[in-house]
């Protein structure tokens, strides 16, 4: 990021390549929605453009984007709550009966083996639906956790909360979701 701000395009190139992936997938499970997601994405980096000259490097970069992700799905989560949205569980495409919902189609993280892909198939909209069940605080905690790998440390920064209360949120948001799960099934 520093050689970005100095001027180096080919540096924002591979922030882009690096980060990409990991940031996208927090955002389209913080959202639930595949073109949402797309567009907070873009946002996201439009913003990493624009705040390139303010950037000081107090915390570690994936801090700092995971941070602006963050507020820009909390500002889209305010706007949107006034507009009607579709559920994971809704048939994709109007499709009617036993076809794939629309939770079957979030990005996973190749699964590679038969089994575990019929498995997740399976599981990924019970996970999804009991995910969407979470109060947004630990819906978040869970999301950077589990799915993009920060640390506690740097949730708490993201968040702007103690470390003590991202633990706090991820611990009562896995007693939350082991209970959502089993009357899932």
């Amino acid at each position: 990021m520093l050689a970005f701000r100095s001027g180096d395009g080919r540096a924002f190139e591979a922030l882009v390549r690096r980060h990409r992936g990991a940031v996208f997938n927090f955002i389209l499970r913080y959202t639930g929605h595949r073109a949402r997601a797309e567009d907070l994405l873009q946002e996201t980096w439009l913003k990493v453009v624009r705040s390139a000259v303010e950037y000081q490097p107090k915390a570690r970069f994936t801090t700092w984007v995971y941070t602006i992700a963050r507020n820009l799905c909390v500002d889209s989560a305010r706007k949107e709550s006034y507009r009607q949205t579709d559920s994971l569980d809704a048939p994709l495409n109007g499709a009617e009966g036993d076809g794939p919902v629309r939770g079957e189609v979030l990005a996973d993280g190749g699964a590679t083996n038969p089994e575990r892909g019929a498995y997740n198939v399976r599981v990924r909209p019970l996970l999804e639906h009991a995910l969407q069940s979470l109060p947004d605080e630990q819906r978040e905690v869970f999301i950077l956790r589990e799915f993009s790998g920060v640390a506690f440390k740097e949730i708490a920064e993201v968040t702007g909360t103690s470390e003590n209360t991202v633990k706090s949120r991820m611990r009562y948001a896995l007693e939350s979701l082991r209970r959502r799960l089993a009357e899932l099934g």
